[in-house]
């Protein structure tokens, strides 16, 4: 194509590689993107995965041997290698492996390589081998590397916390890195921390210290150490806890509904709010049993019981004392006709109608069902669809859920009221000031011209 690249920059080697003559268009080049596939008998192509060693990362394309390279020319580094491996909690992370030299004493790989390697390709983890794992043939064996250390710097004893705010502080990178061992001289980021922990430890710390501490400072005071003295600088903001809201007919949106029942307005016969899924059942099923679960989520979680009505042009949620959700069963003859009954089975929603929900048993065996759920955006996200499933399967297998001491509403009716009394005024006034003079972009010419409605 006409975006084709000439070549690696001052890499002719790499050039020479990537770079082939078109075997059908004399003149032309293709590039070697690294991926293997194969062809199906019908004509699709399969992907099988890499040729090469590149991977992507939080939505960056990484050569691993860049970062190899990269420390390998850190003096004292004899070899290195490293991998991409998924987390507990279901992230993708770089870990790194280096085997120092022997006179190599006390070594800080990450501060060494902040210098070398743009943020995104910084490894989460270094791990110091005696040795690297090799194959038969003498080549690294990746799948051989253990699991990492999570530590920059070789030799290091973690300092324990002094004080009560340095011990609290250590339980809470604990809970947000998933690590035991912490001392208050480690660096947040060598410990496989990063701008996604940094929003998570943040908000932890407000929750537990009621102090806000900008997202930035994690960044200015990456040790336990440092944040803490930074922190006894602060003012407590203690802010009210949620609390269930009294009975009512009609309860306010949340901020995060508001806008979704803005967007379901501009098209309310779409179906781009809505949240399906489809969760593979194998083994007996006891279709009782899975009905009676599914009945006990309705009544225990509120949002899967809620319609949204208009109250002198304000959206209010209603929360029905029960509802019944529409359940269907049907047979199909094989796993490849499951797409042609999800695009019957997703519908839109009447938000005025609860609930907000349908769900539908596909059988294809006696031992193998597709168990289909639908949810309009409006009484679930992601992280409360991960909830669903897991209690969920919790119920069917016979263990009884904790009580919920809080429902959405709740929360829906705390942020209001705390935007009613003026807690978010300083953040307002920020985007007042950052905005101004930017506002009124109405008038700008523009070089598409945008339709009345989205068509997504």
């Amino acid at each position: 194509g006409k975006g084709l690249a000439e070549g690696y920059f001052q890499q002719k080697e790499l050039t020479v590689q990537a770079f082939t003559a078109h075997p059908f268009h004399e003149g032309e080049r293709l590039y070697r993107t690294g991926d293997k596939a194969r062809f199906l008998p019908d004509g699709t192509i399969e992907y099988l995965g890499r040729l090469d060693h590149q991977v992507k990362v939080r939505g960056f394309r990484i050569e691993l041997g860049e970062i190899e390279s990269a420390l390998r020319s850190i003096s004292g580094v004899k070899d290195a290698a490293a991998i991409v491996r998924t987390t507990a909690d279901g992230e993708q992370e770089l870990a790194a492996y280096v085997v120092l030299q022997k006179e190599t004493g006390r070594l800080d790989l990450h501060r060494t390589l902040a210098g070398k390697l743009p943020a995104y390709m910084m490894p989460d983890s270094f791990t110091i081998l005696p040795n690297m794992p090799l194959t038969t043939s003498g080549k690294l064996d990746r799948s051989g590397l253990p699991e990492p250390a999570h530590s920059g710097r070789a030799d290091v004893t973690p300092k324990a916390p002094r004080t009560l705010l340095e011990t609290e502080l250590v339980l809470i990178w604990q809970e947000v890195l998933k690590r035991e061992l912490i001392g208050i001289r480690d660096d947040f980021f060598q410990l496989g921390g990063q701008s996604l922990k940094a929003a998570a430890l943040v908000s932890k710390i407000y929750q537990r210290l009621h102090v806000q501490l900008p997202i930035r400072d994690v960044f200015s005071y990456p040790t336990i150490e440092s944040m803490a003295g930074a922190i006894e600088q602060m003012t407590r903001d203690i802010c009210p806890e949620i609390q269930p809201a009294p009975e009512k007919d009609l309860y306010p949106l949340s901020f995060a509904q508001k806008r979704l029942y803005a967007l379901h307005q501009l098209a309310k016969d779409s179906t781009s709010y809505n949240m399906p899924a489809a969760l593979e059942l194998r083994g007996k099923l006891c279709r009782k049993r899975l009905k009676e679960a599914f009945a006990t989520l309705i009544d225990r979680h509120e949002a899967l019981r809620t319609s949204f009505v208009l109250q002198n042009g304000e959206p209010m949620q209603r929360i029905a004392s029960a509802a019944e959700v529409k359940w269907t069963e049907l047979h199909i003859q094989s796993e490849d006709s499951l797409n042609e009954v999800m695009e019957s089975f997703v519908q839109p929603f009447d938000l005025e109608r609860a609930p907000l929900i349908r769900v539908c048993l596909a059988a294809l065996n006696k031992d193998r069902h597709f168990f289909l759920l639908d949810m309009h955006h409006l009484i679930a996200d992601g992280m409360s669809m991960s909830t669903f499933i897991r209690e969920f399967t919790d119920i069917y297998s016979g263990k009884e859920p904790p009580p919920l001491t809080l429902q959405y509403k709740d929360f829906a009716v705390w942020q209001n009221e705390q935007f009613s009394a003026g807690a978010f005024g300083s953040q307002k006034q920020y985007w007042l000031e950052v905005l101004k003079g930017t506002l009124p972009v109405l008038d700008l010419p523009l070089d598409q011209k945008r339709p009345l409605l989205p068509d997504f």
